[in-house]
């Protein structure tokens, strides 16, 4: 390698091609266009599917069923394993202090408490879902389980 041979020909600012103004440009006449058809037309272009008149992807596959996927609430799932190690005993569990202490984040509809890991100390824990265990676990260490 030649250092000064590595940033030979690099412009900054390069100037854009102006096709279609004369012939001395090597891009005049046609414009790089060709002669004649649909492509030398102006407001020629493919749709984005295109294929080449083939029958499209689309339509070629068999189309069967819906899904509420869309319209579906984001659930934020939390285990009472993460609120043993996050908050002492008596504390209250909001859905505003768990993403004050970041243990919530990102875009979601509800929060869901699951029943994963043990829990040992009384809590107030007030969530839009309740899984069946993580219920059980929470009163059974003395706390309550309040839905939003």
């Amino acid at each position: 390698m030649i250092l000064n041979d590595v940033h030979q020909g690099i412009q900054k600012r390069k100037k854009r091609k102006r096709i279609g103004r004369g012939t001395g440009s090597g891009h005049g006449k046609t414009a790089g266009h060709g002669h004649k058809g649909y492509y030398s037309r102006a407001g020629s272009s493919r749709r984005l599917s295109f294929e080449g008149g083939q029958m499209p992807f689309a339509r070629r596959v068999a189309k069967r069923g819906f899904n509420n996927k869309r319209f579906a609430d984001v659930v934020f799932a939390l285990n009472v394993s993460v609120l043993q190690t996050a908050f002492e005993a008596g504390d209250e569990v909001t859905p505003a202090e768990l993403v004050a202490r970041g243990l919530v984040k990102g875009k979601f509809d509800a929060i869901k408490i699951l029943g994963n890991g043990e829990l040992d100390i009384k809590l107030n824990v007030t969530a839009h879902r309740f899984s069946k265990s993580a219920e059980d676990k929470i009163t059974a260490a003395g706390g309550t389980a309040n839905r939003v």
